[in-house]
């Protein structure tokens, strides 16, 4: 039996600098709050260039620029394309590069917001205010086990050491301090709010007509505040221990400086934001610390469990870490009621808004990790834009519902050169939907998901146009394949999509037979007629629109998507042969430093279900840029973009398929694993992959 206390506690992050790779989080999967080696965010300059920020995100939390052009999705203007029978359909597009306000308008509204920054303020003494430099004895360590960031350091010669947890319901910090700075005088903490932006950090400090910081009630222990944006309100509500003054500053309303009382060196602070200003009580710093270790207790006993100790490959520990660490970072940024943004809660990159395609990598893993609750938590939100996703479709002339790919809670995609032509999100929920049944079975399940499998599958076929002259279903134009690169006005039949074509419309089928209905007729007739996935040179192309794929330099880059047939996919109109040539000249060609995070766990599955998991584990652990992992657990991509999740969330599901097998896999333990006795893999209550 894995001994997880111990297996989460060995990888617990240890800080001793002000590394802007190496904030911490504290969340619950739809709250998080980030912060430096202090504790707090009493620095986020150093982390704001091309670091972790520090950000103080919800997923209530948006905020909508003013719009006095009255600018709306359904009046931007479309551009037609035709589809391969002919037939014209209009698609809010601009082509790479062009913009107008009214683009960048729809695009970036509404976007996340940031809640407010809450850091210390300390003195040298002086009196002079302390920069990063004066600080030293910087060691702070993340508890996983108990979701508590323990900072330390000194000032002065004066120790300080600060405790930072986040409520597991809560959006709500609780904060304790012992320091004798608080008994010099030395250390304040200050509320500052900023304004909103699309842009990463989430927050514009230089509007501050912009917005508005009313106090709604205050006595000598807590403050109740009222944050006005434009059309967009939210509460912050604070409590503090007895004695703590709160100020002002004249010269900023957005700036309030809390100052601990002088005759002690212990204070406690918490902080609750909430979607309108509320009253009532918040708990104490003691009750947010144990219901918050109580939380992640459960959490790492509940799940599945992955253990590499005593393997005699030396990169073992560097995976386990990867693999403890992703657990953490996911749970906090992506099992919320949402489908995550690309960055979590870390960052507002593309605004804040999510990518639906991206859902797959950002959650398929709590299922496998026997963690269902949390794929279901956010799976749920495909049913409040059901109804938006039936009008798209029908605005287009399909059956169905269309799923968008980047959006906000609201479900309605912006404008853009490449979103309105995706399609590879569009099986998802189907996916979804068969994992979780294949876990927890039952005819609640089915009549909780059947809606969303049926409206999928609906669009799915009627998508698909006839090609009377071949008798054969072809997919596109215009479509985006999911190797980003190719004319969406003219790709037609990409691989990986045919082939999710395939599966999600079989599963349909299967969950019709298990409701005691009639199969589909017109699924099965596009099952039947479906164009075969596009072979060039014996190898796999992109899409039939690009033969000799892997023979162009050009289209060796982004994602090796070829693959996805047999490893993403359990091999749905896959020859095996064909596929392990085509494998095996994507390892030899491949332009790995134009990739993704997601693309080393693809490429790994593909190679796990092709019996080749020396290649598996090397990919894993291929020493590229987008493949890097910081000591937080983030999988680095590049400046901005230091945080994402699909890699994280990638990487466990990738794991929990060669540690937990597939279907078809062999019969031996961790078959995604090397055989030779150099892999030690313990591995508890892992959900066998499609």
């Amino acid at each position: 039996m894995i001994d997880r206390k111990a297996l989460a506690q060995r990888h617990n992050p240890v800080i001793r600098s002000f590394d802007r790779f190496s904030s911490l989080t504290v969340g619950n999967g739809n709250y998080a709050f980030t912060v430096d080696a202090t504790g707090l965010q009493t620095f986020p300059e150093l982390y704001a260039d091309g670091g972790v920020p520090l950000s103080h995100l919800s997923n209530w939390a948006w905020h909508t620029s003013p719009n006095p052009q009255g600018y709306r999705p359904d009046t931007f203007p479309l551009t037609e394309f035709q589809t391969y029978n002919g037939r014209s359909i209009g698609f809010p597009y601009l082509p790479a590069g062009q913009t107008t306000e009214e683009y960048k308008w729809l695009k970036f509204n509404p976007h996340k917001l940031h809640l407010g920054r809450i850091g210390f303020r300390l003195d040298l003494p002086s009196g002079e205010e302390a920069g990063p430099d004066d600080i030293t004895g910087i060691e702070q360590t993340l508890d996983l086990w108990t979701g508590m960031i323990d900072s330390r350091f000194s000032l002065s010669g004066t120790e300080a050491r600060v405790c930072t947890c986040c409520h597991p319901e809560l959006d709500l910090i609780a904060v304790r301090i012992r320091s004798g700075l608080i008994g010099q005088g030395r250390l304040r903490i200050a509320f500052h709010f900023p304004y909103g932006t699309w842009k990463f950090t989430a927050a514009d400090w230089g509007k501050p007509d912009r917005h508005s910081t009313q106090t709604v009630r205050e006595d000598a222990c807590s403050v109740v505040l009222r944050r006005t944006l434009d059309e967009d309100e939210y509460g912050f509500m604070a409590a503090w221990s007895d004695g703590g003054k709160l100020l002002r500053d004249e010269s900023d309303p957005h700036l309030l400086v809390l100052v601990p009382p002088p005759d002690r060196d212990e204070f406690e602070l918490r902080f609750r934001c909430v979607p309108e200003a509320a009253e009532g009580e918040l708990p104490g710093f003691e009750a947010v610390k144990s219901a918050a270790a109580s939380h992640w207790a459960g959490f790492w006993t509940s799940g599945a469990a992955v253990e590499l100790a005593g393997s005699r490959d030396p990169r073992a520990a560097e995976l386990e870490r990867r693999i403890v660490l992703s657990q953490y970072v996911t749970a906090v940024q992506s099992s919320g009621s949402l489908p995550s943004a690309e960055s979590g809660l870390t960052h507002n990159s593309w605004a804040g808004k999510f990518h639906l395609e991206m859902h797959w990598w950002h959650s398929v893993h709590f299922a496998l990790w026997n963690r269902t609750e949390l794929l279901a938590n956010n799976l749920s939100w495909y049913g409040t834009i059901l109804d938006q996703a039936r009008a798209l479709a029908a605005s287009q002339g399909y059956e169905g519902a269309r799923w968008p790919k980047c959006v906000a809670p609201d479900g309605v995609g912006g404008p853009c050169y490449i979103e309105p032509f995706l399609i590879w999100q569009q099986p998802h929920p189907i996916y979804y939907a068969e994992l979780i049944y294949r876990i927890k079975g039952g005819r609640a399940t089915l009549d909780a998901y059947a809606e969303l499998v049926f409206e999928s599958a609906d669009f799915m076929a009627s998508f698909a146009e006839w090609d009377e002259a071949r008798r054969r279903y072809v997919l596109g134009p215009p479509v985006a394949p999911a190797q980003e690169i190719y004319d969406h006005a003219v790709t037609i039949n990409p691989t990986f999509e045919l082939a999710y074509w395939a599966f999600g419309l079989s599963t349909a089928n299967v969950w019709r037979e298990r409701l005691g209905l009639p199969r589909s007729e017109k699924w099965d007739h596009v099952l039947r007629h479906l164009s075969p996935l596009p072979v060039s040179d014996g190898l796999y192309d992109a899409a039939e629109s690009v033969p000799h794929t892997l023979a162009d330099a050009a289209n060796l880059k982004d994602h090796p998507t070829m693959l996805a047939p047999l490893g993403f996919l359990p091999g749905v109109m896959t020859d095996r042969e064909t596929m392990r040539r085509t494998f095996d000249a994507v390892m030899q060609r491949w332009n790995w430093d134009a990739t993704w995070g997601w693309d080393y766990p693809l490429t790994a599955m593909t190679a796990a279900r092709l019996g080749k998991p020396e290649a598996a584990v090397d990919i894993l652990l291929m020493d590229k840029t987008t493949n890097t992992y910081l000591p937080n657990g983030h999988n680095y991509q590049r400046k901005p973009l230091t945080v994402y999740l699909p890699g994280n969330g990638g990487l466990l599901t990738a794991v929990a398929m060669m540690a937990g097998g597939w279907d078809g896999a062999p019969g031996t333990h961790a078959p995604g694993f090397p055989q030779d006795g150099s892999w030690h893999v313990q591995a508890e209550g892992l959900v066998p992959m499609i």
